[in-house]
């Protein structure tokens, strides 16, 4: 079970301009064992760099384990990952049957957290994944997203499930254990005064403890709840817990993707909105570039930064890990910077949504019923809730 933990120093990163120089620089003073996992890993300019800091580490003698999914990396080239190979450097992929033509529901079954795990004494959670933000077509750079770097006693929670993960792929794959050092001993000596919890979602003892955590945080918030995420298909609950909230005085507001990236998640998301309106939910589309956040600030002192967006793939199927923070400066920040991505985007008005064309409107509801379907498919007929 997840717990709260006090005396960590957990620091906010916006998006890669500052989350990728903080992951190198702790890549460069690693001495003993570094542990990166990535549900995506292009092979551009940043791909590249993160490569090179851990190349030479592996060559310095440090242990490291780079594991990316098998989907997620399916365009990296085996050229590149030989090159990480032949410097030293240990690199893995989960899931890495990918095939179309083999209807398969684990292939569904993603590795989808962003994590990192350095010397024992340094994590990063978050939704970044290693891949150039800047790069982003027809749209103004970067990406919006965020990550944490953490130290402190919550290390005592991160580094063994990363450490279990990969020795799972390990032997899931090879049959053995990839010979490596005995295990580090983590360094989770108090450095700061923020309390927060560590929380995974995977297809065995920690099935929702993601979903529980929000929920059970916007049951008790008083004030506001603030939910940005890029990809938001909420369950049954998730929906009444959001206009339950509403109907008791909170201010709930959503800030989600305005851009069409996957047009069927997109559009069944839309079918949505007008009850959320109707609930008194404010909804704000970000569109100047991609919004890749999966985040959440609840009565000004409630947070979470992660990989899980709320979503049937992400509750229901993927390997997911977020932090959760309750501390006031640090959620005061992410309010802040969540609302001036709102100023930037655009709110629905429920009068004008209800003016939508017929045709939208069926097609929302369209792509809704296949979601529906394929969400019952995927999870084998356990999923309820998303209903």
């Amino acid at each position: 079970m997840a717990r709260f933990v006090s005396g960590n120093c957990i620091e906010l990163l916006r998006n890669g301009e500052e989350y990728f120089p903080a992951l190198e620089k702790a890549c460069d003073a690693a001495r003993h064992e570094i542990h990166l996992q990535t549900y995506i890993y292009e092979e551009d300019v940043t791909g590249r760099r993160i490569a090179a800091a851990l190349s030479r580490a592996a060559q310095r003698g440090v242990v490291v384990c780079l594991l990316v999914d098998g989907f997620g990396a399916k365009d990296l080239r085996s050229g590149f990952i030989q090159e990480m190979r032949d410097a030293g450097v240990r690199v893995l992929k989960f899931r890495p049957q990918i095939s179309p033509w083999t209807l398969r529901r684990e292939r569904l079954r993603r590795l989808h957290c962003k994590l990192a795990v350095i010397d024992a004494g340094i994590a990063f959670v978050g939704g970044i994944n290693i891949i150039d933000d800047m790069h982003t077509p027809r749209q103004i750079p970067p990406r919006f997203d965020f990550a944490v770097r953490i130290e402190g006693p919550l290390l005592a929670d991160i580094y063994p499930v990363v450490l279990r993960q990969w020795r799972l792929t390990t032997w899931s794959q090879m049959r053995r254990r990839w010979p490596a050092r005995p295990d580090l001993i983590v360094r989770a000596q108090q450095c700061g005064g923020q309390r927060a919890e560590f929380v995974i979602r995977d297809n065995l003892r920690h099935r929702k403890d993601i979903e529980n955590a929000y929920l059970d945080a916007i049951e008790r918030a008083k004030k506001e709840i603030v939910i940005a995420n890029a990809y938001f298909f909420p369950g049954r609950n998730f929906r009444h817990a959001l206009a339950a909230a509403a109907a008791r005085g909170v201010r709930v507001v959503l800030l989600l993707q305005g851009r069409v990236e996957y047009a069927l998640l997109h559009y069944a998301t839309q079918a949505l909105y007008r009850s959320f309106l109707q609930a008194g939910i404010e909804i704000h589309e970000y569109r100047l570039s991609f919004l890749h956040a999966k985040v959440a600030v609840i009565d000004n002192q409630w947070a979470t930064v992660g990989s899980s967006n709320i979503d049937p793939m992400s509750l229901l199927l993927a390997r997911e890990a977020n932090v959760v923070i309750k501390d006031t400066e640090f959620a005061r920040k992410l309010q802040l910077c969540l609302s001036q991505a709102m100023k930037k985007g655009t709110q629905l008005q429920l009068e004008s949504w209800q003016k939508q064309p017929l045709p939208s409107r069926i097609m929302s509801w369209i792509c809704y019923g296949l979601v529906r379907f394929l969400t019952g498919w995927s999870s084998y007929g356990r999923a309820p809730e998303f209903r």
